[in-house]
């Protein structure tokens, strides 16, 4: 049976609906929000996996038939999901999975394809919605309803959702998840703005998703089913209390290890000796060493979190407030144009930037705009194996590293100068080294230092913190620049970004079942004073930009011509363009306006590149005196060419004093020779004296004479 709902939200119509499409699916929703459609779907196996952890994916895909456009390349279809849909799909997955039951291990999917896009509106925030109504009207045992919601700030208004284009005037963008009791993740990044402002506008999206999940509560009354039957996968209890009586103690010495390699090392140690005993006990154990792991790991994480929460004491033997010794250097790589190694504690991050041209510019399709878009700043993460100590194969990029990247690039992306005061296309590397937590911010720190080393006059340096929590019950203890371990076993892993004057970019994701405004507040505040001795540190490498870029980074000058003067620096099939690059070595580039940008790494490729242009675009001036070659001569006189692809006659009366008979008495044609602009008509013609020229010249000789 067809069941559909309708609403306005945020003053556009909001229709949710089940029962039409994707029948077969373990549950199905069709959300449409302005004329932006998408189809979530929720389906699950009906066995458990072997697998250690909880097999959830989240695909999010959109289809290029939404926006009415075809796919480029060859193939003329969607391939891999992009950036955009990776990000998308992240946002989606975060909140839904803390809250399936602990041990649930049967593989389980959701998908969500975006049918149609307005162009006004947003599809990820619909993605969640969708996702929630079909969990909750499929037979996985998933019972929260969850929602998420856009904010954006405009004149000093807040927005729920705001379209792409209130967007382009919002000084905040932010995504916050949560239930109709507390909230499970914030996304987002802002221009600079206080704390207080950020988590105003947590409580505001907050009041959003309260509408959203009313909705879904009317939407789905009488349409639930009883939940699968399903077990919770856990080890045997026998072994359990076994490795327990063997292995507490063990446990709680090598936790206290403060290096992160030596406590992994103790732990594989305590493993190896339980698994040798229980073996001695009795062989059938052997089969049990997965179990072994597991039950190793609660006892961990039950040891970790007591002692912080009792003690105050954490695994490296910081106090809850304490940031790890943080050391920076800038100018580490000799060719690059900038560079710098950010190291906190055992979290490394090795960090480049590249300034290029225009031709570097990334050029995006996107269902979301009419035209093809270009970024002009871009912030790569990179996460080797042999920073966690691993030997894995290198494969293609993944979701967890384009999401920090994208954390990192949020971050920064505020502080950049505007295009057209430094015209240069950015790249930012960040290279993890190492990592024991925190390496999304320590990539913050690195492309800030790196950047001023590169000599881009950034507003400010901007530097990040990653904060965590240990929760049980009514004892909470937030966490201030989380290890990894705490960040593995804790309850929230909430990263802030900015400068001295206020946020940047902001992440927050939990595997609780959300969090009080109050526990957000206190992370939030933590993070501001955390933040603030990272930047008195960083300020000590390089306190500003650089007053120069990198003597290896291409110089861009610019000339503004008119915009009928492009086809003659372009010339016949572009040769005139690429005859000034190759005499020149410089690079060239112009828009639609007339704005030539000229890019080179030596000076004098420049300022040849830019005296040939002036050439071709200068305009012919009265009463200069001019030097060219004859074009071609007739019984009345002489056409000079005074500038490329400009003309004027010289009439035979101007050629010389006195009579001439014949024009080619004087000048013949290919002859060099100097005149005089007399004039130019209403018509543009060019009437050009050599007679005025040489008398003109004489004179000037004469007086220089009489001088000395």
């Amino acid at each position: 049976m067809i069941q559909r709902i309708e609403r306005q939200f945020a003053g556009r119509p909001l229709t949710l609906e089940i029962g039409r499409m994707a029948r077969l699916a373990g549950g199905s929703c069709l959300v449409q929000y302005g004329d932006t459609t998408v189809l979530c779907t929720a389906t699950a196996q009906p066995n458990p996996t072997h697998l250690p952890f909880f097999p959830l994916t989240v695909e999010y895909r959109e289809k290029t038939y939404a926006a009415g456009k075809i796919p480029g390349g060859f193939f003329k279809r969607e391939g891999r999901p992009g950036e955009k849909e990776i990000l998308s799909a992240r946002l989606t997955d975060r909140p839904l999975r803390p809250l399936f039951p602990d041990g649930f291990m049967h593989e389980t999917q959701v998908a969500c394809f975006i049918l149609s896009a307005d162009q006004e509106n947003d599809a990820d925030v619909l993605a969640l919605l969708g996702a929630s109504v079909a969990l909750n009207m499929s037979n996985i045992p998933f019972n929260d309803l969850v929602a998420s919601v856009r904010v954006g700030r405009v004149q000093g208004n807040w927005i729920w959702n705001p379209t792409f284009q209130q967007l382009e005037y919002s000084d905040l963008d932010i995504v916050v998840a949560g239930t109709e009791d507390a909230i499970l993740m914030v996304e987002g990044g802002s221009l600079e703005v206080p704390e207080d402002d950020v988590l105003e506008a947590i409580q505001f999206a907050h009041e959003g998703i309260r509408e959203l999940i009313a909705a879904q509560r009317e939407l789905l009354d009488g349409h639930s089913v009883p939940d699968m039957e399903w077990a919770p996968v856990a080890p045997d209890e026998t072994l359990r209390r076994k490795v327990e009586e063997l292995a507490g103690a063990k446990v709680v010495e090598a936790l206290n290890l403060s290096d992160k390699q030596e406590r992994q090392q103790a732990m594989a140690t305590v493993k190896e000796d339980v698994i040798a005993t229980l073996k001695a006990e009795d062989e059938a154990w052997a089969e049990h060493e997965k179990d072994v792991g597991e039950v190793l790991r609660s006892i961990e994480k039950r040891t970790m979190r007591e002692q912080i929460l009792s003690k105050g004491e954490r695994a490296d033997g910081r106090g809850v407030d304490e940031i790890r010794p943080i050391s920076c250097e800038v100018g580490v790589l000799p060719r690059t144009h900038g560079s710098s190694l950010f190291t906190r504690g055992q979290t490394q991050a090795l960090v480049a930037t590249t300034l290029g041209t225009a031709r570097d510019e990334q050029r995006i399709d996107s269902i979301d705009v009419r035209e093809e878009v270009t970024k002009t700043f871009m912030l790569h993460y990179n996460f080797p194996p042999f920073s966690v100590g691993e030997a894995r194969p290198f494969r293609g990029t993944s979701r967890r590293e384009i999401g920090h990247g994208n954390l990192a690039e949020r971050a920064i992306q505020p502080l950049l100068p505007a295009y057209d005061d430094f015209p240069y296309t950015l790249r930012v590397v960040s290279d993890i080294l190492e990592s024991n937590g925190s390496s999304s911010m320590a990539s913050v720190c690195g492309a800030s230092l790196s950047l001023m080393d590169a000599g881009v006059p950034i507003k400010g340096a901007c530097a990040g913190v990653a904060m965590g929590l240990i929760k049980d019950g009514d004892r909470v203890a937030v966490l201030t620049d989380i290890l990894g371990l705490e960040d593995a076993l804790g309850d929230m892993d909430f990263k802030v970004a900015g400068t001295r004057n206020g946020v940047t970019s902001i992440q927050m994701d939990i595997k609780i079942r959300g969090l009080t405004m109050d526990i957000l507040r206190d992370a939030v505040h933590r993070a501001h004073k955390g933040r603030m001795h990272i930047l008195d540190i960083m300020d000590q490498a390089i306190g500003e930009p650089r007053s120069d870029i990198s003597p290896w980074a291409p110089r861009i000058s610019t000339i503004q011509i008119k915009p009928d003067k492009i086809g003659e620096i372009i010339g016949p099939k572009g040769k005139t363009i690429r005859a000034i690059q190759d005499e020149s070595g410089a690079t060239i580039e112009i828009d639609d306006s007339g704005l030539v940008k000229i890019a080179a790494v030596s000076g004098e490729a420049s300022a040849r590149a830019r005296e040939m242009i002036e050439a071709i675009v200068k305009e012919p001036e009265v009463g200069r005196i001019y030097e060219g070659p004859v074009k071609n001569t007739t019984t009345f006189g002489a056409f000079v060419e005074i500038l490329p692809g400009t003309e004027g006659l010289c009439h035979i009366s101007e050629l010389a004093e006195g009579r001439v008979e014949k024009t080619e008495d004087v000048l013949k044609k290919g002859d060099i020779t100097r005149v005089k602009l007399l004039s130019i008509d209403e018509k543009g013609r060019l009437r050009l004296s050599r007679r005025a020229a040489i008398m003109e010249e004489q004179e000037a000789t004469a007086g220089a004479g009489s001088d000395s």
